[in-house]
């Protein structure tokens, strides 16, 4: 049997998806008997490779680089999780939609000027700082997804019964308490 291409990324989020991830524990040696773990943070492969099977997307997309990763996940993906709350909702990076159009500028000046310590600047030089989108938004929004996976951050359990199935050829059933609460 071949293994299926696995990856994981991390956008607009905390992390916190990939932190109970990691709490699959033993089960990660379960896992990689059937799964080539191809790009993810935790590996650190920088480049998203073509031909991915199944991709757990955290976080949600909130400036350039992150609409740019998308598309390009998307574009190379068979499988798309939008793994987390903030992938499914835009949760806590979406707070900043509270403000209205034109935030990008509010949160720029507001972290860089209003709460600078020494020298508060905006940062201007390419590369730096990546040019924030005027809202922040949920994966679905910018791109199709296959399978919502809520939590924040979803249980390694949860993880566990989501994967498990599409590591052999199967769809997870993704309904109940268990499955789909958020939060």
């Amino acid at each position: 049997m071949d293994k299926i291409k696995l990856a994981t990324v991390w956008l607009a989020g905390c992390s916190g998806c990939h932190m109970s991830f990691l709490d699959l524990d033993e089960w990660l040696f379960e896992l990689v008997k059937y799964a080539e773990i191809v790009h993810s943070p935790i590996a650190d492969i920088k480049e998203y490779p073509e031909n991915v099977d199944v991709c757990l997307v955290e976080g949600a997309i909130a400036n350039e680089e992150n609409l740019e990763l998308i598309h390009k996940i998307r574009d190379r993906t068979k499988f798309l999780i939008s793994f987390g709350d903030c992938a499914v909702t835009a949760n806590v990076p979406g707070m900043r939609n509270m403000m209205g159009h034109d935030n990008a500028d509010l949160v720029l000046r507001r972290s860089y000027l209003e709460l600078g310590d020494i020298t508060p600047q905006l940062p201007n030089a390419p590369g730096i700082v990546p040019e924030l989108l005027e809202r922040v938004f949920p994966v679905h929004e910018v791109v199709k997804v296959d399978l919502f996976l809520p939590g924040c951050p979803p249980s390694a359990d949860r993880i566990k019964a989501a994967i498990a199935p599409l590591l052999e050829g199967k769809m997870p059933l993704m309904e109940g308490r268990d499955m789909i609460k958020f939060g």
